[in-house]
């Protein structure tokens, strides 16, 4: 096949290397540099060395069709001949066809369904740098297949821009690393230009690109069509970039057309974007550009340095795209675009300093995205964790723990993580497995055209449009409204409906065709996702509540506002954000709600410390949305009492009904612990609240409420911490009163266990020649001396020495302004007294 085509290609030199490394190692790595003619020639030159026919495998459906196209049209033939393709929902083969342009997850599907790959000579892996799942899988399942079963099969991986060493060692398995083959470079050269903003703008993340850094990619176009010849190319990281691009470069005159190019067209007008033409052209495309395409006429790329890429909440159960800076190798392949057919130059959006910054290679898509089919696929494999496969990557554990447990949710996986008659069926749908979820169990219940139709918008969401009405969008398409999204839109029906047996209900289940479109719609939609059915926060608001439990919000003006209740189709939450926000939802009831996320309805019986009191009640919740609340009746005593210890634990111990009594009990046996040591009890709030189930005994049993704890006797409760012993020696010990010289008895204060108060008035100490001692003797009382009036005149614990030094200076100050009170000058021999010096009768 290879001697039909005289194309001339960088590639073809080393060719002969490759199919020679074929026949003596079985595998190979072919290195080629973008533009040197790797998809294109290579698969005709294996196919001349091999009987049977050859697999070359895509990562994305636009590349497969286009290789296909050109390779036919190289041989002067008609895509079907002896080249065809088959990518999701087409194929376009014949009876002669040697030469088969795949998608790599058609390939993982060719996998399962035939391990030995029958009729299959050669396996080409192309753009294995890109790292998809679909792409990694197939490698690692192809290694697996021709070591086990087909040791015949040739197998090749091809890349502009791949660890050659890293891909030579897998495909060599448990034996030494396959050849490496590497081709010439282009051959034309690309100019580097560098062109950054003229001022800084904002990074990419998961909201929308900065509006300059749009306005500079349109600006630096312009600049290109002036600069030079030929068609541009240039490279936005999703079709809406493509479209806000376009508008700006609207307005170009002389014939000059703007194309886009990206994987939500239909094939027709991908192929428009392939074709040659007459004028000049500007094809504004996404990464579907980068590899094994060649567009025609394009001397100039422009590149904005940005992809889009996946990423998983894994906590939520949420996905989003989210924009990065692209790769270096990435750079690379969109540069090499402008040098297949000419000497060409590249625009880079961004600096030399920005380009030193940038990753080597993309980020494997198996460390960010959402990996339930990569797990189905690993179980329907045999190797549930992936160990023993050639995967370059393993998958992460947090994330394929949390796949498998959505599987064996689905009934896809049991207990030991094997693959069910369930979960084959599901896989064999060839949709995500929650789709293929849907899909199965929906169409008995809404019928096999609906079902199908409804699930085909999901898988296909880009056919959606705009507006987050699920319902509308499946009307728009049903009406024909868009052609091209209709047309992707009804090559899915007719798979998936391809895909469902004869759907009558099973043994028990209502069959539900009368119910109306949107809530089939959000039947469907909620059994592909129960933890996204959501509840109106507050009637006639925009805020939901989903059963997984996450926040979610719809956009302003959106007309699913206010709707009672939502199935969420498509949600995102941007990091940082309190909440996620809907992208596609269906209105349904609460009803339709409750049948689909009928796994997630429990019935729960509660008691517990609600915030502010013991709340005891019966709750019905569809996941964490309550539906029905009754208060209980009867609780369970022991449910009461923890639910007490968990508001003390909560609140402190302020939710008891302290009295004085109560708080100078407390700090009495305070002081006793600090001046007599660990024998007696702990009264701190931490000690208090462990040993709570103690101390308070059965006034705690008995409570049922706040209330109930704040009527607590705490200086009864705090007496059961005292052992016998020790309960005999508390008053001895720290007295709660002490005899002054006057015989009154004067409460004595332990708010500071370190050091005990005792408030008296200075009168009715005369005669003690020191301060009283407590605590056995240990620790004297500090005696805050109290004059007539009751102010602090002196602080001491050293008796003797104030009345020697302190009492003098107090006596002389105070006498005339107390007169009607004693101010003996030997206060040591004085009477002392409660009373003025002349009684009143």
């Amino acid at each position: 096949m290879l001697s039909d085509v005289p194309l001339d290609l960088p590639v073809r030199p080393a060719l002969p290397a490759l199919v020679a490394a074929l026949r003596s190692a079985g595998a190979g790595v072919l290195v080629a540099p973008p533009g040197t003619g790797k998809t294109t020639l290579a698969p005709l030159a294996v196919a001349d060395g091999v009987r049977g026919k050859v697999l070359v495998a895509q990562p994305r459906r636009v590349a497969a069709r286009a290789a296909a196209h050109r390779i036919a049209a190289l041989l002067g033939e008609r895509v079907g001949d002896r080249v065809g393709y088959a990518v999701r929902g087409e194929r376009r083969v014949g009876p002669r066809t040697r030469v088969e342009l795949v998608t790599t997850g058609l390939l993982v599907r060719r996998l399962h369904h035939d391990p030995e790959l029958t009729g299959v000579g050669a396996v080409l892996l192309d753009e294995c740098h890109e790292r998809q799942l679909d792409a990694d899988l197939a490698l690692a399942f192809t290694v697996e297949a021709r070591a086990a079963l087909r040791p015949d099969l040739w197998l090749v991986a091809m890349s502009a821009t791949a660890e050659a060493d890293r891909f030579a060692a897998l495909l060599g398995g448990d034996g030494d690393p396959v050849p490496v083959v590497r081709a010439p470079s282009a051959l034309h050269p690309v100019e580097r230009v560098w062109a950054p903003p003229p001022r800084p703008v904002a990074p990419p993340g998961a909201g929308p690109v900065d509006r300059a850094l749009l306005d500079h990619v349109a600006a630096t176009v312009r600049r290109a069509l002036r600069e030079h010849d030929g068609d541009v190319l240039v490279f936005l990281p999703g079709a809406g970039e493509i479209g806000a691009v376009a508008g700006r470069l609207a307005d170009l005159r002389d014939g000059v057309a703007v194309l886009p190019l990206h994987g939500r067209q239909r094939g027709a007008e991908q192929d428009a974007a392939l074709r040659p033409a007459e004028g000049r052209r500007v094809v504004l495309a996404t990464a579907v550009a980068e590899t094994s395409l060649t567009v025609p006429g394009v001397r100039t790329v422009v590149d904005a340095g940005l992809s889009r890429v996946a990423r998983l909440d894994l906590a939520r159960g949420l996905g989003a795209l989210v924009t990065v800076p692209v790769s270096r190798a990435a750079a690379t392949q969109r540069a090499g675009r402008a040098g297949r057919e000419a000497p060409g130059r590249v625009y880079r959006c961004w600096s030399v300093a920005a380009h030193e910054r940038l990753s080597a290679q993309p980020e494997p898509e198996i460390t960010t995205a959402d990996l339930t089919g990569l797990a189905l696929d690993l179980a329907a494999w045999g190797s549930p964790d992936g160990a023993g496969l050639a995967l370059p990557d393993p998958p992460p554990a947090a994330a394929l723990t949390v796949a498998r447990d959505t599987l064996t949710t689905l009934g896809a996986l049991d207990a030991a993580g094997r693959i069910t008659a369930r979960g084959r069926a599901i896989g064999a749908a060839g949709a995500h497995p929650r789709l293929a979820r849907a899909l199965l169990d929906g169409a008995p219940r809404v019928g096999a055209d609906r079902a199908a139709e409804v699930v085909a918008l999901l898988a296909e969401q880009t056919v959606a449009g705009p507006g987050d009405d699920l319902v509308a969008a499946w009307r728009r398409l049903r009406a024909g409204a868009d052609p091209a999204a209709t047309g992707r839109w009804r090559a899915e029906v007719r798979r998936l409906r391809a895909a469902l047996p004869e759907a009558a209900p099973r043994a028990g289940e209502p069959r539900r065709d009368h119910l109306p479109d949107d809530l089939a719609a959000g039947l469907l939609v909620g059994l592909a996702y129960p933890e996204r059915l959501a509840r109106v926060r507050r009637p006639g608001g925009s805020a939901y509540l989903m059963s997984g439990g996450t926040a979610a919000q719809l956009a302003p003006a959106s007309p699913l506002a206010g709707v009672d209740w939502l199935a969420v189709a498509v949600a995102d939450r941007s990091p940082g954000t309190p909440s996620a926000r809907i992208r596609l939802a269906a209105a349904v009831n609460e009803a339709t709600a409750r049948e689909a996320g009928g796994p997630l309805l429990r019935t729960e019986r509660e008691v517990g410390w609600s915030g502010t009191d013991v709340v005891a009640r019966e709750v019905c919740r569809l996941g964490a949305i309550e539906l029905v609340e009754r208060p209980l009746t009867r609780p369970d005593p022991a449910e009461l009492t923890a639910a007490l210890l968990d508001g003390l634990r909560r609140c402190g111990l302020d939710l008891l009904g302290w009295t004085p009594a109560g708080r100078a009990l407390r700090q009495r046996l305070a002081f006793c612990r600090q001046a007599l040591g660990d024998d007696w009890p702990d009264v701190s709030d931490e000690a208090l609240l462990a040993a709570a189930p103690h101390w308070l005994g059965p006034e705690l049993t008995s409570a049922r409420r706040r209330a109930d704890l704040a009527r607590v006797d705490v200086v009864a409760a705090l007496r059961r911490l005292l052992p016998w012993p020790l309960a005999g020696r508390l008053d001895e010990l720290a007295p709660e009163r002490i005899t002054v010289p006057s015989g009154s008895r004067v409460r004595v204060d332990y708010a500071d266990p370190a050091a005990p108060v005792l408030a008296v008035k200075l009168q009715e100490t005369f005669g003690w020649a020191d301060a009283p001692r407590i605590a056995g003797g240990r620790v004297p009382v500090l005696l805050h001396l109290l004059s007539p009036a009751g102010r602090p005149v002196a602080v001491t614990a050293d008796l003797a020495s104030f009345w020697r030094t302190g009492y003098p200076q107090v006596r002389s100050e105070l006498r005339g302004r107390y007169p009607r009170h004693p101010w003996p000058q030997d206060p040591g021999t004085a009477v002392p007294t409660r009373h003025t010096t002349v009684r009143r009768r």
